[in-house]
């Protein structure tokens, strides 16, 4: 009862903060410089990590680019050159934790600080639990979350000392809900969403105020790693579209990105709806793609 109370006497302060809210939609928001910022870009080698390379090439910021395909890597390095910026890339497998600290000790030495670091290298495996090798179970939580873990501590030091930097998790509305035959993967990226959420609070905790972070929640993308994916929600995503919500995001210092923003309204009302109207609407959603499936019912 009296926490009852104390929730109604912050009721003005709901309604201060809403409007204020309200009010922010109609007022366009301030992009900050990126301009020689260290850019770290993990997964940079193709796909959302080539583009957004691009994009920070294009603000003049500094480069330095890290994925585990070498010509791919080098590629994405050679055409933010002819953009005009500085980029180094580096060979690195991000499911590899030493391989993280090591490369990550080399970046501060002949580079210097990175102040951006947008964590974006995954792996994704579309089966079921029974199809989905071990190994591949334990490759998806090393890229998709342990490598957060790795890159930040290697790199969030020093934005602590100047108070300043900007963390970016590129995770996936499959963050928010459960997908079936996306089981490793979901997990992985709820633990990414988590991630995001937790070093915010740690951040504003430890006072770090100049370090701001932002958290991608996409829905599906056509980069060709999920085969014949569809969705009633709309149509698959271009990485150009969200390449260019991420960089919204980023420069306007968002917390939360959910393309399509829909996926917000659904997170909140998986929430509150009742179990059995959530299964309608999850199959009226009508997610699909090409999956593996071992389970095998009786007579198969």
């Amino acid at each position: 009862m009296k926490f009852f109370l104390q929730c109604l006497q912050l009721l003005p302060l709901l309604i201060i903060f809403s409007l204020e809210s309200l009010l922010k939609l109609f007022i366009p928001k301030k992009r900050k410089s990126v301009t020689g910022e260290i850019v770290l870009i993990t997964g940079a080698g193709h796909g959302i990590g080539r583009l957004t390379a691009y994009e920070f090439a294009k603000l003049k910021s500094k480069l330095v680019l890290w994925d585990i395909n070498k010509h791919g890597i080098e590629d994405t390095a050679a055409e933010c050159r002819r953009l005009g910026a500085k980029a180094h890339a580096f060979v690195v497998d991000c499911s590899n934790r030493e391989d993280i600290y090591s490369s990550a000790k080399k970046v501060k030495a002949e580079i210097g600080d990175v102040s951006i670091l947008v964590n974006n290298a995954g792996v994704v495996y579309t089966s079921d639990l029974f199809a989905t090798q071990d190994p591949q179970i334990e490759k998806t939580f090393e890229v998709n979350i342990l490598a957060h873990f790795w890159t930040t501590k290697a790199f969030l030091p020093v934005m602590m000392k100047n108070n300043h930097g900007h963390i970016v998790t590129v995770a996936s509305a499959a963050g928010h809900t459960g997908v079936p035959f996306l089981l490793a993967y979901c997990s992985s990226k709820f633990a990414a969403v988590g991630f995001h959420r937790a070093l915010t609070e740690e951040l504003a905790a430890l006072e770090r105020t100049g370090i701001k972070t932002t958290c991608l929640c996409p829905n599906f993308i056509n980069t060709g790693f999920i085969k014949n994916a569809s969705t009633s929600l709309g149509p698959i995503l271009e990485p150009e579209e969200v390449v260019d919500k991420l960089m919204d995001g980023i420069l306007t210092e968002q917390k939360m990105i959910f393309i399509p923003s829909s996926i917000c309204l659904l997170t909140v009302l998986e929430r509150i709806l009742p179990e059995r109207f959530l299964a309608f609407l999850k199959r009226k959603i009508d997610i699909r793609f090409d999956a593996v499936i071992g389970y095998k019912t009786k007579g198969q």
